[in-house]
């Protein structure tokens, strides 16, 4: 009865968020507490939330003091430059963005913690894809693909709880594994290409007046002379949105010079690196608004030194994250702004961004409270145990990958890791599987894992990014699977993976 309420409250729940006929916070808080009641927990299930949610508000202050200070540190200009950096290499060409989107997101993944990842690339990348009228879901995906794949590092958590449940060192778990992680990265990035292209042709269609005189789409993004005449702004497309040598003019017209060569009515503008510093009128909109009243330019220095030595104090951790963002938060706000009345006017400016995360993190523990409280969570793991045929023992390994995927996305890691894989290593062993194998298989699921609502830096990630849950869902999940198993089928054919 357990295992069939359990899997019934995940697909109840998936299908309300992914249907929008609930906001992920309600779906949180009311299908767990039905389906608690009809398991039996009465009146209990106010204990069993209470009990999570305690576990839950570290999380949550983590999360709540990261969001105000890389949001105030996004105000005062600290990531303006980044942007353009990211400008002049990227140009202004879809799929370069996204691509670029994806190497910045793992590269940040490095420090093995997924909210800042999220915050830094969300910072830098968003204003681009608002900019360029990109579809705000495409960075959510691409930056939940990059950072689900890199949590398998060592220092990531899964990795680490794996080793520890079985008893294993971590190295051997993690280093004849490195082939997946490549190879899971390079899938990463086909898939980022691949969405850039769709938002290439998306663009060309909705905004056909940018395209007209171009014979060849790709000539709009390469470093070769379009061809054509001047490029009309277009509707809902700010001043003079362009692609590539159709870059950025004010007014909405194109900032070029006469062409030369190519044939008649040529014209050949300045290089995108050039067009990248005009662009005060295409960046009013956005979140890096070069006018905005709250930058400091005076204060880049310190910024940038506070900045790095909270992400080196975070990175050694010799003090609890939540406390590091926290005195981060109070310095940067009583040097940026001193007086009273700024402080108070910043912290309300981030305030709908902190609701919306912190809201999750805690409706988030009804279900986690119900899964565990009631059985749930147990009940499921040891019926997936008792349905594998006794003839697909020497597979198990391979099972428990799989098994991996849709598991550590409903469940906690530590609940997985702690409480199902013990189970699944110790009747792997009875067919010959060895438990450093069972570890290894199991870490192949991270990348579905981190799109979970139960996670709270993708809660984080959809939010800073103002997109819906279930839209990221939509476009992220079937990817991350395709990770996941490929990761998981690279480590077989590598013997990392063994069979018994």
């Amino acid at each position: 009865m357990l295992v069939l309420l359990g899997f019934a409250m995940i697909a109840v729940f998936m299908v309300l968020i992914m249907t929008k006929k609930l906001t992920p916070v309600l779906a949180l808080i009311i299908v767990p507490t039905v389906f608690g009641l009809f398991a039996g927990a009465g009146l209990g299930i106010g204990d069993m939330v209470m009990d999570s949610m305690k576990s839950m508000t570290s999380t949550a202050a983590l999360l709540m003091f990261a969001i105000i200070y890389f949001g105030l540190m996004i105000d005062v200009g600290l990531f303006d430059p980044l942007v353009k950096f990211i400008l002049r290499k990227l140009g202004n060409d879809p799929a370069k963005v996204v691509l670029g989107t994806a190497i910045l997101a793992a590269a940040v993944s490095l420090d093995g913690d997924g909210s800042t990842t999220f915050i830094l690339t969300t910072a830098a990348m968003l204003p681009v894809y608002l900019r360029l009228k990109m579809s705000p879901v495409v960075l959510t995906c691409v930056a939940g693909l990059a950072n689900g794949t890199m949590n398998i590092l060592p220092w990531g958590g899964p990795t680490a709880r794996a080793a520890t449940a079985l008893n294993l060192d971590v190295n051997d778990v993690f280093v004849p594994m490195v082939p997946s992680l490549i190879v899971g990265l390079i899938v990463v990035l086909v898939f980022a290409w691949l969405l850039g292209l769709q938002e290439r042709n998306r663009l060309r269609t909705t905004a056909p007046e940018i395209w007209d005189d171009v014979a060849d789409p790709s000539e709009a993004f390469d470093g070769g002379a379009g061809r054509g005449g001047s490029v009309a702004a277009g509707s809902g497309l700010g001043a003079g949105f362009g692609a590539g040598r159709f870059g950025f003019g004010r007014n909405g017209s194109t900032a070029g010079k006469p062409g030369t060569g190519g044939g008649s009515g040529v014209a050949v503008l300045e290089d995108p690196a050039t067009l990248v510093d005009d662009h005060d009128t295409a960046m009013a909109d956005t979140a890096l608004d070069p006018n905005r009243s709250t930058l400091r330019p005076k204060l880049f220095w310190f910024n940038l030194g506070l900045t790095v030595a909270v992400m080196v104090v975070l990175v050694a951790n010799i003090v609890p994250l939540p406390f590091v963002f926290m005195v981060g938060s109070a310095i940067a706000l009583l040097v940026n702004f001193p007086k009273v009345k700024d402080q108070g006017a910043q912290l309300i400016a981030h305030a709908p961004s902190i609701v919306a995360v912190v809201s999750m993190v805690m409706a988030a523990a009804v279900l986690t409270g119900v899964l565990n409280g009631t059985g749930m969570v147990k009940a499921m793991s040891e019926w997936l145990v008792q349905i594998i045929p006794a003839d697909m023992g020497p597979f198990m390994a391979i099972i428990t990958g799989l098994l991996s995927i849709p598991m550590t996305f409903f469940m906690s890691n530590d609940a997985f890791y702690f409480g199902v894989l013990p189970v699944l290593s110790e009747t792997a062993a009875h067919y010959g599987v060895d438990a450093v194998d069972m570890a290894r298989a199991s870490i192949t699921g991270q990348p579905f894992h981190l799109q979970s609502p139960l996670v709270p830096a993708i809660l984080l990630l959809v939010s800073l990014a103002k997109v819906d849950l279930g839209d990221h869902h939509k476009k992220v999940l079937w990817r991350t699977a395709v990770v996941s198993v490929v990761m998981l089928a690279v480590g077989v054919l590598t013997g990392a993976i063994g069979i018994g």
